[in-house]
Formats: C-alpha cells, sequence, structure tokens
C-alpha cells in the first residue's frame, strides 16, 4: 500500500543542526517507567495503524504526531528508523460502517485511507517505510496462524480459530493488568469474552469463518478474515522481525491489542519479547467524553484545514500537551496555537536574534526525555521573546522547529 510523501527535514549537520542529538528515553508500558531506548543503527518501530471509516479525528493525529517525535528524535541521535505502519483496511467497524452508509467496504476504506494520507501529509508526519494493509497481508496471517497451530495454539468453535492464551506463559507482561481488569476492557474493545465454548474468556479470534455479506478469502482454515491482533503480529514479524525497538499506539491499544499481538508473535516464534518497549499515547477528549467513532464526538483534522486552520497550528496544539497526558479539545486550544505560530515566524523573520544554540540543547533535552514537548515549546517561546545580535539565529530556529517539532515556519 502507498505511504503519503515525506517532508524535508534538515537533520543532518551539514543542513543546519549540528549533531547529535541525546539517546531517546520514553514512558515503557511494559515495564511501568521511564526507561531508555537503545537502538542498533538502525531503529525499529511499529505503530499500529486506522481502520478506515472515519479519518483523521484529533485523537488519531495525536497518536502519529507523538511516534513522529520519536522518529525525529531517533533521526537526531544518529539512527536510521525502519518505521512499519499497518491498516485494518477489513474489521468488524469497517463492514458495520459501509452497510449503515450503503458503500462497498472497499470504496469506503480507500477514500477514508487517502483522506488520511493528505492529514499526515499537511501535518509533517513522517511517513513510514512499509504501509501494509490487512487484506495485501492476508498471506502472512495465515502463514502465523499455520505457524500457531503446528504449536498447538489453536482451536476451533465452529470454524472459528481461537489462540488460547495459556499457550503463552508471559501473558499479561505487557499490560500488567489481572484477568478482573482485562476482562471488561475485552468485551469493549472486540473480544467475544461470553462466546461458549472458549476454553477462556479472553482467549482471541485468530480467524474468522465466512459469514453471509461478509469479505471472504481462502485459507486451510477454510473461507474467512482475520481477527484484528493477529494483522498486526503477522505484518510486524515480516518486516522487523522479534524484539523491534518500540511499539506504539493509543492507550486503548494496551490491552487487548498489544497484549495479544504479542502473545501471538512469541508463541508462534518460540521467542520474546515480540518488542523491546512500549509506547502508548493518551486519550483527546471532546465535551467530557474520549473522542471516539462510537461516540461520534470527533473532530477531524480535514474539516478544521477546510476551516482555514493551518495545519502547524494544529500541530502545535497537540505538541503542548504531553504525549501519555489525557486532555480535553476545546476551540481557544487552536487559537492559542495560532498565536504560538505566528509570533514564532514574526520572530524568525527578523535580521538576527538571540543565539541558538542553547535553545537547541533545550529542545534535544526535553524531547529525549520522554517526549516532553510542552517544554521543548517553551524553550522556543523563550527565544521569540528574546533579543539578540545573532545574524544566523533566525534560520537555526528554523532549523530546529522544522527537524525536532516538525513545524515549518
Amino acid at each position: 500500500m502507498q505511504s503519503w510523501s515525506a517532508p524535508e527535514v534538515p537533520l543532518l549537520s551539514d543542513q543546519g543542526l549540528p549533531g547529535p542529538g541525546p539517546a531517546l528515553q520514553v514512558h515503557d508500558t511494559a515495564s511501568g517507567g521511564v526507561r531508555p531506548t537503545a537502538p542498533g543503527p538502525v531503529a525499529r518501530m511499529y505503530v499500529c495503524g486506522i481502520t478506515p471509516y472515519d479519518a483523521t479525528h484529533l485523537g488519531h493525529a495525536n497518536t502519529y504526531l507523538a511516534f513522529d517525535l520519536v522518529n525525529r528524535v531517533w533521526r537526531d541521535a544518529g539512527h536510521r528508523v525502519h518505521y512499519v505502519q499497518n491498516v485494518t483496511d477489513v474489521d468488524d467497524p469497517l463492514l458495520e460502517r459501509a452497510d449503515r452508509d450503503g458503500m462497498d467496504w472497499r470504496e469506503l476504506a480507500e477514500r477514508e485511507i487517502r483522506l488520511f494520507r493528505e492529514d499526515m501529509t499537511a501535518l509533517r508526519i513522517l511517513p513510514p517505510d512499509e504501509y501494509v494493509g490487512v487484506v495485501e497481508a492476508l498471506p502472512l496471517v495465515v502463514e502465523m496462524i499455520a505457524k500457531l497451530r503446528a504449536k498447538g495454539a489453536t482451536y476451533e468453535i465452529d470454524g472459528d480459530v481461537y489462540f488460547p492464551i495459556s499457550a503463552d506463559p508471559a501473558f499479561g507482561a505487557v499490560s500488567r493488568m489481572t484477568a478482573a481488569e482485562m476482562l471488561p476492557l475485552f468485551a469493549e474493545r472486540g473480544g467475544d469474552p461470553d462466546r461458549p465454548d472458549k476454553k477462556d474468556p479472553l482467549d482471541a479470534l485468530l480467524w474468522r469463518a465466512e459469514r453471509p455479506g461478509e469479505p471472504a478469502w481462502d485459507s486451510p482454515m477454510g473461507r474467512g478474515r482475520p481477527g484484528w491482533h493477529i494483522e498486526c503480529s503477522a505484518i510486524s514479524l515480516r518486516y522487523l522481525g522479534m524484539a523491534f525497538d518500540l511499539e506504539g499506539g493509543g492507550s486503548d491499544l494496551v490491552f487487548p491489542h498489544h497484549e495479544m499481538s504479542a502473545s501471538h508473535a512469541q508463541v508462534a516464534t518460540g521467542e520474546r519479547p515480540h518488542a523491546r518497549a512500549y509506547a502508548h499515547s493518551g486519550m483527546v477528549a471532546l465535551d467530557g467524553e474520549k473522542m471516539s467513532k462510537s461516540k461520534g464526538n470527533l473532530v477531524f483534522v480535514s474539516r478544521l484545514r477546510a476551516a482555514g486552520a493551518d495545519p502547524m497550528a494544529i500541530r502545535l496544539a497537540l505538541l503542548g500537551h504531553h504525549y501519555r497526558s489525557d486532555w480535553e479539545w476545546t476551540d481557544p486550544e487552536l487559537d492559542a496555537a495560532a498565536a504560538r505560530l505566528e509570533s514564532w515566524r514574526t520572530a524568525v523573520e527578523r535580521p538576527a536574534g538571540p543565539p541558538a544554540g542553547p535553545v537547541l540543547a533545550e529542545v534535544r533535552r526535553r524531547l529525549a526525555d520522554d517526549l516532553d514537548a510542552p517544554a521543548a515549546l517553551t524553550a522556543l517561546d523563550r527565544w521569540a521573546e528574546g533579543s539578540g545580535d545573532e545574524p544566523d539565529a533566525p534560520g537555526q530556529i528554523r532549523a530546529i522547529a522544522d527537524a525536532l517539532l516538525g513545524v515549518l515556519l
């Protein structure tokens, strides 16, 4: 599947930034604390993508911006980044929305993926190296289910194939949740804990046998389509292998999605961990409730842009909150971000300014410390409010804002 176009990023010293920057440390969900990432020359990252039936709301944008910062900090530290993202282009929510709207599910998915690409381009999110749809990854999914079956880690109910969580002794290590904590989330987030004949209520669906009116593909398990969690296991293994550096997504993916994906991969390969660290962005609320498709309380990037909002102001509004925090969107958020953007742009148009070196050091330090973007923005605010006689400083500040924060001034 085609990704989106990449913006030019002035990361190398001959393009404006003396380097390298410091090593990145992030809050790892699986360990419960902030710890250093330690990639080799190539940093490997997998971020779970959209289910394309309502793109791109600010919750999406908040997540992909967080991992865009990871990408930028790693690059600034001298790593090449191998970034993979999936698209769940066949799943129950997509089919339900297509049926509701009287559309072919493939047309709906194509439309929303195209819109998502446009929004990511406008927000200057660095694109993944591999952008992989589930439909095109079906052979990978079938192959992985075959590996689980060969290890005795599958069973069937009426043609549906399940993964028994008992097959993975490390199950629960990603979310650090008890079964009592998992069960309500499993029911809320696409699981079927009450289905009769399951060995454990938390066992996850790997392959859904064909139902009337639903898309289906041939496989050794019979005609059907993949379950949700197996897709990310299969895609990440194919492109990144085991023990890649970071898996990311919204905090609503901690359980069941990332927990199940890790178990599938670990049992299929006999290795662990699936990912060396797990990072999760917070939820964005509107009118007191988490922004979600089911509630319909969504603010869309495309609609903000169509109403005249500068994409860089949208980006700054999101950067104004720490990526792990839960927060509520209000219209003044965008107004304040637009005012900040204007003050920065006015400042870099001056013939000279305060030295940029301390700003670069502060922005790098703050971003390397669990992506503290709000503190990094404050460093640029202080520069914009100051005065000085360094003629190269405005251009250097442009490069800092562009390379590290993704904000084009």
